[in-house]
């Protein structure tokens, strides 16, 4: 690991401001940019520590949703008896992900953040146009098991690795920001992730000198939340593919929807088409074949990862048969 210079930010402001210099980087928990630092691919001359900024709570909205700090843990997030009750698609997906002492310091803006796993991305000596854009995709033609099947270019194939942002697109959260003159935004989820597109080095929609304050969740939506996930290994593992559900049904019959999938695309892939063919559908294998052909139109395989697209179906498969059982 090089050298670098740590400073504390006591004010959003001072650490929005020091964010647009080149070569600083905002550090919370740690737990991917630490290992980005140990392996070269992250060099930053200056680390901005923000845990003493005022942003680990989590708080009532008046419109009955949640408001969620960017410094609130992990840990935290999915024991909270609210997160638990109300959206529990959301505590499901954070104890899917990681282990319970990464998760006691990660937090809900790095969550957000967090970089692809791609093989390639982490190995320096590999061209990768996310890592030193115009160098190629190794993945193409490499060993891509992980990699993604929806939303790619020829420029880069990897996926989003949070577990966290799958549940949150479902829960249609909001992401809130804040720049160095105090303006803040509110980014719908759905904006905050970018597809990869011939520009994969720029992952999300954040402004030079923006950070994330919080994250909101709307009041929860009516029906049974599920988050599912299939991995290699039991545990401590990244998302093949993953399902956060949310379905209202009852007799066999689905009232309403929400699906986003983790594990397919560089960003949670949510269809409004897929959800939209279930409203009023009978819950039986018809229905959700023309889901999940809603969900994979357009999606390739890279010969590696080819087996996610029935993989895909199956899960969703099982998920849906899950929530409309009773």
């Amino acid at each position: 690991m090089r050298s670098f210079v740590y400073q504390r930010a006591t004010t959003t402001a001072q650490a929005a401001t020091a964010a647009i210099k080149p070569g600083v980087k905002i550090i919370a928990g740690g737990t991917n940019l630490l290992d980005l630092m140990k392996l070269q691919v992250e060099t930053p001359s200056t680390l901005v520590d923000i845990n003493r900024l005022p942003l680990d709570k989590i708080e009532e909205t008046p419109e009955g949703g949640l408001r969620i700090g960017a410094l609130v843990r992990n840990s935290d997030l999915a024991a909270d008896f609210r997160v638990r009750q109300r959206y529990g698609a959301l505590s499901r997906a954070l104890l899917s992900g990681a282990s319970a002492q990464l998760r006691n310091k990660a937090t809900t803006g790095g969550n957000l953040l967090q970089r692809t796993r791609c093989y390639y991305f982490y190995d320096v000596t590999k061209p990768c146009n996310k890592r030193n854009p115009g160098s190629g995709c190794a993945a193409l033609a490499g060993f891509n098991r992980i990699h993604a099947i929806l939303g790619t270019s020829n420029d880069c194939i990897a996926t989003h690795p949070s577990d966290m942002a799958v549940a949150m697109r479902a829960l249609d959260a909001t992401v809130e920001t804040v720049n160095r003159d105090g303006k803040a935004r509110a980014i719908p989820i759905a904006e905050f992730h970018r597809l990869p597109g011939n520009t994969p080095e720029i992952e999300t929609s954040l402004r030079s000198g923006e950070i994330i304050t919080a994250v909101t969740l709307p009041q929860p939506p009516p029906g049974m939340q599920v988050y599912r996930k299939v991995r290699d290994r039991a545990s401590y593992a990244f998302a093949l593919v993953s399902v956060a559900a949310i379905v209202d049904s009852t007799r066999g019959r689905i009232r309403s929807a929400r699906l986003a999938f983790g594990g397919l695309a560089h960003k949670p892939w949510r269809i409004t088409q897929a959800e939209q063919r279930l409203t009023n559908a009978t819950a039986d294998t018809r229905a959700f074949n023309v889901a999940a052909d809603a969900v994979l139109e357009g999606a390739r395989g890279f010969g590696g990862n080819d087996f996610k697209i029935p993989l895909t179906r199956r899960t969703l498969h099982a998920v849906l048969a899950d929530v409309t059982k009773a």
